[in-house]
């Protein structure tokens, strides 16, 4: 959401000055409302909608020391942008210094964007070299491919596509399908307790090993954010063999999300996957959900999306995912 504009002196009256907390939330959220047409933002989406102003105090709050790591823009005494900074550790050790920016379009193309970017950039170098994790740290960026002002400027500052998401949604749960087949000999679903946590986890987890770019997951973060009214597992006697972890959306109890769908290695292929998701829309439906959302990656290898599709998701965003050396 930031515009391309290299080399361009910076309009008088703007000024960068720190997140304040409660204050600003009511401004930021205004930032991204007036985004909405010029980027094309689907305002229900699950990976990137339109927050409100409480959505932005919550996800402010998780932010590691706010006041250094969140900017806003303010022009003339209005806030017209800001800027996010948040990490983490991925499964092959790689530590993601994620940037986000949010400027309102008719301030694009002044030289604010890239003057926002400089900024994430110098104090993501600051960060890594606090933390000692130089060896394996890279920056990262996020755009919808409808924001084409944000992919001009990341691309014309050296940052490559790694990868994508696409976000399917399931606009009426009423027609949510029967399963159509049975189960193989021997597979049960039902319900998950607290007593099968761990094995959820693990069974998530382990889906995820062959795939790149993922962020570590552990059991704990999995236990803080349960949320068992929608997941269904499949076993095998006494062993997981998939699960469908299912939520409703707690700010629009009128959306369901497929958090994740995941089958054992060696029982894919089977209808097993079909049937827990099947069972996790109709969990959904009977929470009051009218409409499901999901994400998954364009590549990957299970070609998921082919399941999501025939039970009657369809394509709405593509979110691109981009990385530039921390050098």
């Amino acid at each position: 959401m930031l515009g391309s504009t290299a080399g361009q002196d910076l309009p008088v009256g703007l000024g960068f000055r720190p997140y304040r907390g409660d204050e600003d939330h009511g401004a930021m959220a205004a930032v991204r409302l007036g985004c909405v047409e010029r980027d094309r933002i689907d305002v229900h989406s699950v990976v990137e909608g339109l927050p409100a102003a409480a959505e932005i105090a919550e996800a402010s709050a998780k932010l590691e020391e706010p006041s250094k790591n969140q900017i806003l823009v303010v022009l003339d005494g209005s806030v017209v942008g800001y800027s996010t900074i948040r990490w983490w550790k991925e499964r092959d050790d790689t530590w993601l210094y994620l940037h986000r920016g949010y400027l309102l379009p008719e301030h694009r193309s002044q030289g604010i964007g890239s003057a926002m970017l400089s900024w994430a950039e110098e104090r993501i170098r600051q960060l890594v070299k606090q933390h000692g994790t130089a060896r394996t740290a890279v920056i990262g960026a996020n755009a919808m491919a409808s924001e084409q002002d944000a992919t001009a400027l990341l691309l014309a500052a050296g940052y490559r596509h790694v990868f994508s998401l696409v976000e399917l949604e399931l606009g009426d749960l009423q027609q949510v399908p029967e399963p159509g087949s049975e189960l193989p000999a021997g597979i049960r679903t039902g319900p998950i307790g607290t007593s099968h946590y761990r094995a959820a986890w693990r069974t998530v987890v382990d889906s995820y090993a062959d795939r790149g770019f993922t962020q570590r997951w552990p059991f704990q973060d999995f236990v803080d954010t349960a949320d068992p009214a929608c997941w269904r597992a499949a076993w095998n006697g006494q062993d997981m063999v998939g699960v469908a972890l299912c939520s409703i959306r707690r700010h629009d109890r009128t959306v369901g999300e497929v958090e994740e769908l995941s089958v054992r290695t060696d029982q894919r292929r089977h209808g097993i996957g079909r049937v827990l998701l099947l069972d996790g829309l109709r969990g959904l439906r009977e929470q009051g959900a009218t409409t499901a959302r999901l994400f998954t990656g364009t590549a990957n290898p299970h070609r998921s999306y082919d399941l999501y599709e025939s039970v009657g998701f369809r394509r709405r965003n593509e979110y691109v995912r981009y990385r530039k050396p921390l050098a």
